[in-house]
């Protein structure tokens, strides 16, 4: 879990929050402009826990590959929650 932390930063933080929200954005105009503040902070959700999450589930090849690979698993874990509240919300 450190690993990842560190790998992370605060820049990272960031840069997890904007893959967040651009996933949230997405989500809201295939959507048709519906909940777009709901499709934002799931997004957010999803990218902030994703690397978390697979980190507690023994990914440490995650922080190895670095910030990038964290990203990519980050994007694809927003995807997967606003699928999911998606189901939720309509």
């Amino acid at each position: 879990m450190e690993d990842v932390l560190q790998a992370i930063g605060t820049i990272g933080l960031i840069l997890l929050v904007i893959a967040g929200l651009l996933a949230g954005a997405v989500a809201s105009l295939v959507t048709g402009g519906r909940h777009k503040a709901a499709y934002l902070a799931i997004g957010v959700l999803g990218a902030l826990a994703t690397p978390f999450i697979v980190a507690i589930l023994g990914g440490a090849v995650l922080a190895a590959g670095g910030l990038l690979a964290i990203l990519a698993m980050a994007v694809l874990g927003a995807v997967v929650v606003l699928v999911i509240g998606k189901l939720i919300l309509d």
